[in-house]
C-alpha cells in the first residue's frame, strides 16, 4: 500500500494542465494503485494525479459506494446546478460555497486503456467536476464568487501549512 503526499495549495504542479496518458501497462496501473491507496485515507472523496505530484490526466474516486481510476477523462455532460460547500486536500481545512453543475459524466479509460464512462449526481458530480479540475491546473478556490475568494486566500495566507 502506497499512500502518496498531498501537494498543497501553492505548488506548481497543481496549476499545470496535465499530459493525457499514452501508454497503458505496469506503470498506469501503477498509478491507479497509487491514487486508490491515497483515496482510502477515511474523509477523501477523490485524489487527482496531479495532487500526489504526477502531471498526467487520472483520478481516483470514491463516493457513495462508487470508487474506482479513471484516466484522460473528458467532460461529456452536465446538467442542473447544485450549491455547497466544497473542500480539497490541498487546502485543508478549509471550506467554501462553490457552485457546481448536479449531474456530472465523464468519459475516459481505465488503467488497461479500456473505455469506460463516469456518472452521477449531487457529491459525485460535484467530485467529477473538482477532480478534473485538477487535471486543468484549477483549484477549486479559482471558481469561487470574487469576494467569498478574497476571504478565502485570507485564510490560507494565514494557514499554518501554506508556506507562500
Amino acid at each position: 500500500m502506497t499512500v502518496r503526499e498531498i501537494r498543497l495549495y501553492g505548488d506548481p504542479v497543481l496549476r499545470t494542465v496535465t499530459d493525457e496518458v499514452k501508454e497503458f501497462g505496469e506503470w498506469s496501473h501503477a498509478l491507479a494503485e497509487d491514487l486508490l491507496d491515497t483515496l482510502d485515507v477515511p474523509g477523501r472523496a477523490g485524489v487527482a494525479a496531479p495532487q500526489i505530484g504526477v502531471p498526467y490526466r487520472a483520478f481516483s474516486y470514491g463516493i457513495e459506494g462508487e470508487r474506482g481510476v479513471i484516466f484522460n477523462p473528458v467532460l461529456v455532460k452536465t446538467s442542473g446546478e447544485q450549491g455547497g460547500e466544497e473542500g480539497c486536500l490541498s487546502v485543508p481545512g478549509l471550506w467554501f460555497p462553490t457552485q457546481r453543475a448536479a449531474y456530472a459524466a465523464v468519459e475516459g479509460v481505465d488503467a488497461d486503456g479500456e473505455p469506460i464512462r463516469v456518472e452521477g449526481e449531487g457529491e459525485l458530480a460535484r467530485c467529477l467536476l473538482h477532480e478534473v479540475d485538477h487535471l486543468d491546473g484549477i483549484v477549486y478556490i479559482h471558481r469561487l464568487e470574487p469576494s467569498t475568494r478574497r476571504g478565502a486566500m485570507k485564510e490560507i495566507r494565514r494557514s499554518a501549512w501554506f508556506n507562500g
